[in-house]
């Protein structure tokens, strides 16, 4: 029999190219203090997904000599939409595209494989909640925050009171589907972005490693044609143009400009729709070289219209920890499950 004290739980953050892990013990500390990039094999279906769900939380365990009966639950996050119990929408979603995953219950399938109870999360969800409460510590449950997580979708979260404000169908917080205007963020003859949901002019669509491939770099290698990028294959092209972006290329610039405009309309409805205190930015875009993250995280504040009054409190932030955010909030999620 396993006390109290021995108790631990793990958190498993899927993605679509790769899942991550940590371990949390019942003191509160994270026993894992760097990645594991496994391959999530999500491009296989959920069979293959789930198995390796499975073998990362081994991995990780094993890894750090935790024994496996030690773990008393198990926190999940994916990308969305999915429902607050892990069942992916029934019309797919950006990394979940093959037809075996609509309506996949996720977190039961990855309960069954483990036989452990198993907690799930959108991943903004997840990287929100962590990002909250390490920033906002013994303050955390009488503050609120939304957090947008710049990834190869656009994932979110929006906290209330310390917790994941879910919704009716666990919905809330998919961030990345909200349509904004789009006057002032595109050039004059830029096409309209068109998101992988089929929405025009959603955040996604400008906002993600998606809407570079699809709108944003097509567009922009066609007013420069001699960048170095223009010629390589544009998934290569759309994942190196960052880079220049730290370096200070004028066209990464102005395309990065163009995603830090598109989070500022999507900040913009929150602070008239729930008004919070924190605004939170993470994901792959911020997590190169320091001075890059904090020159888009400024420029996601100039284009957010905050009133005088929230200008006043508000604070821009860049999530903590970025590639662990995710992991962490679930084992979170997973530890506050057992205390109710």
């Amino acid at each position: 029999m396993v006390s109290p004290s021995e108790r631990v739980v793990v958190g498993i953050d899927n993605g679509a190219t790769k899942n991550n892990a940590t371990v949390l013990d019942a003191a509160g500390r994270f026993l894992v203090d760097r990645m594991y990039e496994i391959p999530s094999r999500v491009a296989e279906g959920p069979a293959s997904a789930i198995d390796s769900m499975a073998e990362t939380m081994e991995l990780v365990l094993r890894d750090i000599g935790v024994e496996r009966e030690r773990v008393v639950a198990v926190g999940l996050d994916t990308p969305g939409p999915a429902s607050a119990d892990g069942v992916i929408s029934v019309k797919g979603a950006t990394n979940f595209a093959q037809p075996g995953w609509w309506g996949f219950d996720v977190r039961a399938g990855l309960e069954e494989r483990i036989g452990l109870p198993v907690v799930y999360n959108n991943d903004g969800n997840a990287a929100a909640l962590y990002a909250h409460h390490v920033l906002l510590g013994a303050d955390a449950m009488t503050s609120s925050s939304v957090s947008a997580i710049v990834g190869t979708g656009l994932g979110g979260g929006v906290i209330e009171s310390g917790q994941v404000v879910r919704g009716a169908t666990g919905m809330a917080g998919e961030l990345g589907h909200v349509r904004i205007a789009t006057d002032g963020i595109l050039a004059d003859d830029q096409p309209m972005p068109i998101c992988g949901c089929g929405n025009a002019g959603d955040v996604e669509s400008i906002a993600s490693l998606t809407g570079i491939v699809r709108n944003l770099l097509p567009y922009w290698l066609g007013r420069y044609p001699e960048h170095p990028l223009a010629a390589l294959p544009l998934a290569d092209a759309a994942k190196a143009v960052r880079g220049y972006g730290v370096d200070g290329d004028e066209m990464a610039l102005a395309l990065f400009d163009q995603q830090a405009a598109a989070l500022g309309r999507l900040f913009t409805i929150a602070a008239n729709y729930s008004d919070p205190a924190v605004y939170f930015v993470g994901g792959g875009v911020v997590e190169a070289a320091s001075h890059f993250g904090e020159w888009f995280l400024e420029r996601v504040r100039v284009h957010t219209q905050l009133r005088e009054e929230q200008a006043a409190i508000a604070r821009f932030v860049l999530v903590p920890d970025r590639d662990m955010a995710g992991a962490r909030g679930s084992a979170l999620a997973a530890a506050a499950a057992l205390t109710r």
